[in-house]
């Protein structure tokens, strides 16, 4: 596969509201600013992976429009903010010009860009003209869901998404990338993806909870 082909999509809700299951996690830390942390962190990996040629940040909120912006990422408003599905649609349409897409979950604080590099690369090989996924850590969601040119992106995002994209015609990725498929969404979520090694914002974060 060619270097940079990609588009990479990634919905952050508006940080009052995202990640309510991790709320408390870190009780001397605002809630806003761990929520935050997570997809400042997933962005930035996803930069840093040589397969992407671009990344779409949808969203509604001021402070990550401001944080994504600065690191030189294109930022769409999420003017129908109707749910996390509408928002991948939303970015793939932007993204679409000749390209191959994929949408990206916002809390994965651990990932290694060589581990989604892997994945994308992995993607592009497989069967010519079908949606691929990779399902989390326990199995039942989805942390990466791609699809080539020419494919819609047809999000299934949500409780039983593995099975959901799966019904829909999208096939599932094997791989042993487990920064890739550790989404956070409880402070067991988190404590796992510390194991793993967290970007420096959250890392960060936790280090202050700590001292």
């Amino acid at each position: 596969m060619r270097q940079r082909t990609w588009t990479v999509v990634v919905p952050v809700k508006r940080l009052g509201v995202a990640k309510s299951r991790l709320r408390g996690a870190l009780p001397a830390v605002p809630h806003e600013e761990l929520a935050l942390a997570l997809a400042a962190d997933t962005v930035a990996a996803v930069r840093a992976c040589p397969a992407v040629a671009g990344v779409v940040v949808v969203t509604r909120d001021a402070r990550v429009a401001a944080a994504v912006r600065a690191a030189g990422v294109r930022v769409v408003p999420d003017a129908p903010d109707a749910g996390l599905n509408a928002a991948f649609r939303l970015g793939a349409a932007v993204a679409a010009g000749g390209g191959w897409v994929a949408g990206l979950t916002a809390d994965l604080p651990a990932l290694r860009p060589a581990e989604l590099t892997a994945a994308l690369r992995a993607i592009a090989a497989g069967p010519p003209g079908v949606r691929r996924f990779v399902a989390d850590a326990p199995g039942s969601g989805t942390v990466l869901l791609a699809t080539p040119a020419g494919v819609p992106l047809d999000p299934r995002f949500g409780v039983g998404s593995a099975a959901a994209h799966e019904a829909g015609g999208a096939l599932p990725l094997a791989g042993d990338w487990p920064t890739l498929r550790r989404d956070v969404d409880t402070a067991a979520d988190l404590a796992a993806a510390a194991r793993l090694g967290l970007g420096p914002r959250t890392a960060a974060l936790t280090a202050a909870r700590a001292g």
